[in-house]
Formats: C-alpha cells, structure tokens, sequence
C-alpha cells in the first residue's frame, strides 16, 4: 500500500500542473520557504482551494488543518492519507488537532494553519486570529512563514495570487503579542498586494 506521504506527493504530481495550468496562479516569494522544518505556513483562508494553492508553491508535504467533516464518508481515506489534520471549526478548543500539528513540527515537516480558522465571508480584510500558529511556533521552534491570497480563482485567472511575507521567528515574545505580529504581518501583505 503506498504511504501517506507517497499518495500525497503523487497527488501533488497530478494536481500541480492542472492547478496551475488552469487557475494561472502568481506565486510570490515561495523560495523563501526552506527545505528542512519545522515550518509553519500561515495565511489568510478566502477560498476552499486555499489548500492546494499552498501546496503547489513547494516540493515539500505540507500538512493542511482541515475542518472534521471533510474526514467524514467517501473523503475521509483520502484526507488521513495526504496528512490532513483534522479540526472541529466551532469547538472553543481542539486538543486533538494542536497535539496532530506538534508532532508533525517536532518530526521536522510542515504545516499550513489559517489564523483566522475558518473562511472569510465578511468585508473585513482578516477576521480575528485564533493564537495556535504562535502557540506552536513558541513551543516547537518552528518558524512562521506568513502568506496572503488575494484574486479569485476563475478560469485563467488575471489576479489570482499568492505571497510570502519575511520569516517570524517567536523568540520572547508573549502569545498575545506574537499573535498580533502575525495578524498585523499578514493584514500588511493583503493590503500590498490586493487588487484594487
């Protein structure tokens, strides 16, 4: 039976030049993002194809934070086997979920967190940022690379596009303040990068 890891990067094989091929995406910065972990990729979440935008930008297996019911029914083998973690979007707490993301940081991989922890239908440019990026980041030592998407995801898509922000390294910082850099660092690189 294949691996986890083998299913995904076949996956990736087939769906990285469909993506790109018809979306047309920008990727930006993406060099950035280093070969070895442990990483934490976070951005802001416009669109249920945020994911696998993500993962077309690197070689690398990114495990992405999806919500529970995706790992319900016919779906559910496909996402155990690419490393999808499972998340209860209207639970106050997730335990399960925050140890799943741990361990994969303290095996040295890669992980793709939304701040905001669910889509956002709103005007805002951000909602508010749960603090699990910058809570993981202090406890493992992985380093943030934050992210902004912004266009829409049509056929041959003009605007479409993705870019990566400077590394954060949490060092002494509070949770709460660390949480605030992230939500201001990514609020700066929608604001740059938005079409208007």
């Amino acid at each position: 039976m294949m691996s986890s890891n083998g299913l995904y990067q076949f996956c990736r094989f087939i769906v990285t030049p469909l993506f790109k091929a018809y979306f047309h995406p920008r990727i930006i910065n993406s060099e950035r993002i280093p070969l070895e972990g442990p990483v934490i990729l976070a951005g802001n979440h416009k669109h249920a194809l945020d994911p696998l935008l993500v993962d077309v930008c690197t070689g690398l297996t990114v495990h992405a934070l999806a919500k529970s019911e995706l790992f319900e029914g016919f779906s559910a083998f496909f996402f155990h086997a690419v490393g999808a973690i499972p998340v209860v979007l209207d639970a106050p707490k997730n335990p399960d979920a925050y140890a799943s993301a741990r361990e994969v940081l303290q095996n040295g991989e890669v992980i793709n967190i939304s701040p905001e922890a669910a889509r956002n239908y709103t005007k805002q440019i951000l909602l508010p940022f749960k603090s699990g990026a910058v809570r993981l980041a202090k406890e493992t030592g992985a380093k943030i690379f934050p992210y902004c998407i912004v266009g829409d995801y049509r056929f041959s898509s003009k605007d479409l596009k993705i870019v990566f922000g400077d590394m954060i390294e949490i060092r002494d910082e509070t949770v709460e303040e660390a949480n605030r850099l992230l939500y201001h660092t990514i609020e700066t690189l929608l604001l740059e990068n938005r079409n208007d």
